[in-house]
């Protein structure tokens, strides 16, 4: 309960002080609209169907991106690990691609992906990958040499190795890594769609800006930022769950597989 009040006292501080700024007319309804406004909207929204087909719509995307960035990039990051020839043949290559913003190719992926989901998609993959890849391969890389020493004198197979050796040691950046990569996933879908889009949060932003419904337009970002909240909470029930599982392992238990 506690940890509970800790979470939400400055959200319910802000709402209330948000509340009273309207209610006394200190800001300007049309650039700040009340709490009362935003859910009514909200509500709007909700009984037309339209908030959750773009809630679902905007969802897909950024799953299907970020699992797609994600399973490339974990591999990547334990071939580099491995294999100091590929890491030297792609670095160049790499650090040009990682300093072009992903919203920067937005017009070139609509040149050659269309309008579509795969220019979409595209945008998303290019943000999310390189935080979960450099991530993950910063964890590879920094696990102490000792266990390394320690499998080869066992002389593990490399999957014995992988679950047992790499995988605990590098856990809690890869762990960093994903959701770093979730946040950044969101980001370049929502300019993604404020770009080329007809459906999804980032268009129910930008068109109800073009109608001037601010409250709607913040019923949009509340609603980012709930799922934001929401999955990323997911994701740490989930790391929790894999990392239990690997500390309840005894280090010596990689013996039991010489």
């Amino acid at each position: 309960m506690k940890k509970f009040v800790n979470y939400t006292a400055l959200p319910l501080v802000l709402l209330a002080v948000w509340a009273a700024l309207s209610a006394f007319n200190l800001v300007n309804p049309y650039l700040i609209p009340s709490p009362g406004r935003v859910l009514g909207a909200a509500r709007r929204l909700l009984s037309t169907g339209d908030l959750q087909r773009h809630i679902l719509i905007s969802l897909g995307r950024v799953w299907a991106g970020y699992c797609i960035s994600a399973c490339i990039a974990l591999p990547l990051a334990l071939i580099f690990h491995e294999s100091l020839r590929s890491r030297r043949l792609f670095h160049g290559l790499f650090e040009l691609i990682r300093a072009v913003p992903p919203l920067a190719m937005i017009p070139l992926l609509i040149l050659w992906f269309g309008l579509g989901e795969a220019s979409k998609l595209a945008v998303i993959v290019l943000a999310t990958f390189f935080p979960v890849f450099l991530n993950a391969q910063g964890g590879f890389d920094s696990m102490d040499k000792r266990w390394l020493e320690l499998s080869r004198s066992l002389e593990l197979s490399f999957f014995r190795h992988l679950r047992s050796v790499l995988i605990p040691a590098a856990l809690p950046q890869i762990i960093t890594g994903l959701r770093l990569g979730f946040g950044y996933a969101w980001r370049a879908l929502l300019g993604a769609e404020l770009f080329a889009s007809a459906s999804g949060l980032g268009y129910l932003i930008t068109d109800s800006q073009a109608m001037a419904r601010v409250d709607r337009v913040f019923v949009g970002i509340i609603t980012i930022g709930l799922l934001g909240i929401l999955f990323d909470t997911l994701i740490r029930f989930v790391v929790r769950r894999l990392n239990s599982g690997y500390e309840e392992q005894e280090p010596g238990s990689m013996q039991d597989a010489a």
